[in-house]
């Protein structure tokens, strides 16, 4: 259960930062304001998921989780490029994060 929640809350760190994106450093008021609600909301997931998992872990996780969907909205939706060494660096960050989790024995 953890770690589900840990995932939605690494989603919700996507969610805010792309809000934060297009809020043009807080001068939009919606982009602004879902940021700061996605932000709030993720922080208390990671929260609740820091009750049974190692802070290492669980911060590691959900940084990670954000990298590697904020890369892939960035290249998907605000066309950031896409190289083979971008690439492979949230590869390696998704081995990062595989191995966390399998470290854990959750």
């Amino acid at each position: 259960m953890a770690w589900a929640v840990l995932a939605v809350a690494g989603l919700l760190e996507v969610a805010w930062s792309y809000a934060m994106k297009r809020s043009d450093g807080f001068t939009r008021l919606w982009p602004s304001v879902a940021t700061l609600a996605a932000a709030a909301l993720s922080f208390a997931l990671l929260s609740f998921a820091l009750r049974s998992l190692p802070l290492g872990t669980a911060y590691a996780a959900w940084t990670g989780i954000g990298a590697l969907g904020a890369f892939a909205l960035g290249v998907a939706v605000l066309g950031e490029p896409a190289s083979a060494l971008r690439v492979g660096s949230v590869a390696l960050i998704l081995l990062g994060i595989v191995g966390l989790k399998l470290a854990s024995g959750d």
